[in-house]
């Protein structure tokens, strides 16, 4: 649930459709449209379809439909219920503009203006190789990824590319996992990995977090549970900014070593914009894959993935490219060896990470002087825990602030909102955390553990 969805009023939505097919859209729709909200209950099988008079058959294929997409869930005895976080397409946040004057602090994404120039008249003037057949990765690109991933103790012996860090959990995880087995994910956490591991029809175990990252009893219950993969992101986590420790990472490695089946997967998104050292869990398990994206330090156009992994798991990946897009954009690549080659660049990416971290460590400071918790110690965003989301929210936006209420990222984590610093200008941090401070007035709650 976004800004959007709790200026919107719930109303009760009437189901049409004569195929399994016009029922399911008509029912998607009224999820995307807030008409019928998260947790809502819908109809029995043999209800909906005496009401549509249609087969029962009918209905349950549109049901089945939803619940492959990740819109729906159905709990035996407590029916079917729309999830608690149904994916959203992105065109609906943008057909549901700001009201005037508020200041979007929502959205995650990095500052246009702190980002490097993607060089595309140098590209053009200098012809780039071309992967050879067979070859997923372009030569030069491959050899600059080793030594950037080398550089952080990361194993680089099998590497490839994805179209972007969500494009390349999905493969690792449709290549060695079936519908319906478990993936512990951290909680709180990003939603476009819960959104993807519902469409996908894998079921979610939550990782309870604190300040150092994923908790190792949260791990081992999960792992006792039967989670087949896990899924942890390094550093800069979303939305809580917290790094993975060393220390962190050697307990979890102790826990992973009893599960040495385990499918670890590390989502390194902020990459140079992180500040931290990287405490890398590669190689824990005999499968693993270490994603690292361009798009944050480089600009979210920039869908390109690096890869690495063990030689299994690399390998089914650049199959299934190969059977469905055939290959990663050789223009892509070459643009991103560009970058990655261009002292210009990195001083950009490197002044933009110490931007990011003034912003967020001048707010957080800000709101600790106001008596306000915060979590989070690198990348854009700044988690304050809440007891009333939409209260904490609705009191901001009246405020002149649009910020991220937490029930979008969590599964079963305590309450908070998500603050975006990258559109924050310095001038502006004192009124935000006098107008954070007043929203919470009467809201007390405690921050991630220590």
């Amino acid at each position: 649930m976004y800004w959007y969805d709790i200026l919107m009023t719930p109303i009760q939505y009437p189901i049409s459709g004569q195929s399994s097919k016009g029922i399911s859209e008509s029912i998607e729709s009224a999820i995307h449209t807030g008409a019928t909200p998260p947790g809502a209950r819908l109809p029995s099988v043999r209800g909906l379809a005496t009401e549509l008079g249609v087969a029962p058959g009918t209905v349950a294929a549109a049901y089945r439909t939803l619940r492959d997409r990740g819109m729906i869930e159905t709990g035996g005895r407590n029916g079917t219920t729309v999830r608690a976080q149904p994916p959203r397409p992105l065109l609906r946040s943008r057909s549901s503009p700001l009201p005037p004057n508020v200041i979007d602090l929502s959205d995650g994404q990095p500052d246009p203006a702190l980002l490097p120039s993607l060089r595309l008249d140098a590209l053009a003037a200098r012809p780039g190789p071309a992967a050879a057949p067979g070859e997923a990765v372009l030569p030069e690109l491959l050899a600059v990824a080793r030594q950037r991933l080398g550089a952080d103790g990361v194993p680089s012996d099998f590497v490839t590319v994805a179209s972007g860090g969500l494009d390349a959990i999905e493969r690792v995880l449709s290549t060695t996992l079936r519908s319906g087995e478990l993936v512990a994910v951290e909680d709180p956490g990003w939603p476009n990995v819960l959104d993807l591991l519902a469409a996908t029809g894998l079921r979610t175990h939550p990782l309870e977090l604190d300040s150092e990252g994923p908790l190792p009893q949260s791990l081992s219950e999960a792992l006792t549970r039967g989670a087949r993969s896990v899924i942890i992101t390094s550093r800069a986590q979303n939305p809580t900014g917290t790094d993975l420790t060393p220390d962190r990472a050697r307990l979890l490695r102790r826990v992973l070593a009893g599960f040495p089946q385990t499918l670890v997967i590390e989502d390194d998104h902020a990459a140079e914009l992180a500040r931290a050292p990287l405490a890398s869990l590669a190689e824990s398990t005999a499968s693993w894959a270490f994603v690292r994206s361009t798009s944050k330090p480089y600009g979210p156009d920039l869908r390109l993935a690096v890869v690495a992994g063990d030689a299994t798991t690399i390998a089914r990946v650049e199959s299934r490219v190969r059977v469905g897009s055939g290959w990663i954009s050789t223009l892509l690549q070459r643009l991103v060896l560009e970058l990655w080659t261009d002292p210009e660049a990195a001083s950009t990416v490197a002044a933009a990470a110490d931007e990011y971290t003034a912003r967020r460590c001048s707010l957080q400071q800000a709101l600790a002087e106001r008596g306000v918790a915060t979590g989070g110690t690198s990348g854009l965003n700044v988690w304050v825990p809440v007891h009333n989301e939409t209260t904490s929210v609705l009191r901001l936006m009246q405020a002149g602030w649009a910020v991220a209420p937490g029930s979008r990222f969590r599964q079963e984590s305590a309450p908070g909102i998500r603050i975006t610093v990258s559109a924050l200008e310095p001038e502006s941090i004192p009124k935000l955390a006098d107008d954070v401070a007043a929203a919470l007035v009467d809201d007390v709650a405690q921050p991630l553990s220590s």
